[in-house]
């Protein structure tokens, strides 16, 4: 799948049975985090209409409404179909990390 992060305009893919966090980490780009098990939030983000996920966990630290909003956890969270995200602290590794 493939990932757009907004407004810094990174594009990566997603490999099968990768969060949105791992993928990122896999393609050089640094996402907020800080527990990695979808219970802290620093990671939550917003997702454009028309992407999908699926959780790792059976029910992340997301309130429904914020779900209904399309606020996504990128840390438990494996896309199911090309995504665009809003991350405004997203940043690129820099080279050598």
């Amino acid at each position: 799948m493939k990932i757009r992060i907004e407004p810094a305009g990174l594009e990566f893919e997603a490999a099968a049975g990768r969060t949105v966090l791992q993928a990122a980490h896999d393609a050089g780009i640094d996402l907020p985090t800080s527990c990695r098990n979808g219970t802290c939030r620093a990671c939550m983000c917003r997702m454009d209409p028309g992407g999908a996920v699926r959780y790792r966990i059976e029910w992340p630290g997301l309130l429904r409404e914020e779900k209904a909003e399309g606020w996504i956890l990128p840390c438990v969270a494996e896309p199911l179909a090309d995504l665009r995200l809003h991350v405004p602290l997203a940043v690129r590794f820099p080279d050598g990390d």
